[in-house]
């Protein structure tokens, strides 16, 4: 066994990174909108199983002042896109399911890959993307965005000067009220997506919880998650969409522990938890911001007002400028730009395949550790190659 050749993987710089969009609904088209701001970044192609979703893409292209631009149509479109030769990046936007054959033939096509979570939805697709990653030598990046919130990004700035101490203990989450969106006629055809997100089993949507932690703790650089064990409630009956919340708890090689949980279906208010343990510090994001360092406690307006001084990392300084820009989204905007910037540098990804992988085969592990009642499940090192 060997380390994968793919770690900290730099590719040729890309001047001008020409995107090919799969999937241009209501996310790809957010998603569409936003690139049209990102400096350095051409969007080329988009594809999509709707004539009028490819359609309403160009019509937004053409009020934001880019060229319209080529359109595939049909359940072959996706395919056709990846094979275009005048992309550099294929992003992809569509249901979870197909991540994983989208990302892992626009690869073997010559593209990188943005791709939003998760990655994949099986462990095993988790391997094939990584393998196909491997084998071709391309970046294959899960455009996770709270990576880039600003607190997780002072908290960085924070652990990698010390002034936590040994990190020992993180908390995240993806608690979100989802109850008035299962018939939702605003959301046409995503009434199935949240019902089966609650009765999945374990954690469907582990990304948003444990990305930050991983980039914190250092997870295939300098620590790595060696097994968990998970729970999920089932008070209010097996077939109600109600109370299945998911907790798990993950020990690391180091020895550090991780609270993930899932909760799309009781009233608590919305909360990633974003907490870190340190020998030295504390910083915990919800319900109520709060710092613990050396020279006393923070809460609330002046734990923030403390965090935004210690944004002194590039996204930091990314997010930063969205702010003053104005954007919708801060995360999104630094993400975006972050991207775009390492790709045309032929820098490594803040996010690489192994992050991806990793962050996204939770949802299948904590599935099968709470259908066996807590059983103890190992998790896997892709950055391994046997």
């Amino acid at each position: 066994m060997k380390k994968s050749p793919a770690y900290l993987l730099r590719c040729e710089p890309v001047p001008t990174v020409r995107i090919g969009m799969i999937g241009v609904g209501h996310r790809g088209l957010k998603t569409l909108q936003r690139y049209t701001d990102i400096v350095g970044s051409e969007i080329r192609c988009v594809a999509d199983l709707s004539e009028q979703a490819v359609v309403q893409a160009n019509q937004l292209l053409a009020v934001s002042g880019r060229s319209v631009v080529q359109t595939f149509v049909g359940p072959e479109a996706w395919r056709e896109l990846c094979r275009q030769k005048d992309i550099d990046l294929v992003y992809i936007c569509t249901d979870w399911n197909s991540h994983a054959e989208m990302a892992i033939e626009a690869m073997r096509c010559g593209k990188h890959v943005a791709v939003e979570v998760p990655l994949a939805t099986t462990v095993e697709d988790c391997w094939r993307v990584v393998r196909t990653a491997e084998e071709t030598r391309r970046h294959c990046f899960m455009t996770e965005n709270c990576c880039y919130d600003w607190f997780h990004l002072a908290t960085l700035s924070l652990v990698e000067t010390g002034a936590l101490g040994t990190i020992t203990h993180c908390e995240g989450a993806y608690i979100h009220d989802w109850r008035d969106l299962f018939g939702h006629e605003a959301m046409p055809g995503r009434q199935g997506f949240y019902e089966e997100s609650c009765h999945h089993g374990g954690n469907p949507y582990p990304t948003h919880g444990i990305g930050p932690i991983a980039q914190i703790l250092g997870f295939h650089r300098h620590d790595r998650m060696e097994h968990l064990v998970a729970m999920t409630g089932n008070a209010d009956g097996n077939d109600s969409l109600l109370g299945h919340v998911n907790s798990a708890l993950i020990h690391t090689q180091r020895g550090a522990t991780v609270l993930l949980q899932f909760d799309g279906t009781t009233p608590r208010p919305y909360s990633r938890l974003q907490t870190v343990c340190g020998t030295l510090g504390f910083v915990q994001k919800y319900p109520l911001p709060l710092v613990q360092t050396a020279d006393g406690l923070r809460e609330g307006e002046h734990a923030e007002a403390f965090m935004k001084r210690h944004l002194q990392t590039t996204g930091g300084k990314l997010w930063k400028q969205g702010h003053l820009l104005g954007v919708e989204n801060e995360m999104n905007y630094a993400m975006d730009r972050r991207l775009i910037y390492c790709l045309q540098r032929g820098l490594p990804l803040d996010i690489d395949v192994y992050d991806a992988a990793e962050w996204s085969c939770l949802a299948d592990l904590t599935r099968q550790s709470a259908k066996g009642c807590g059983q103890m499940v190992k998790i896997p090192d892709f950055t391994i190659s046997t």
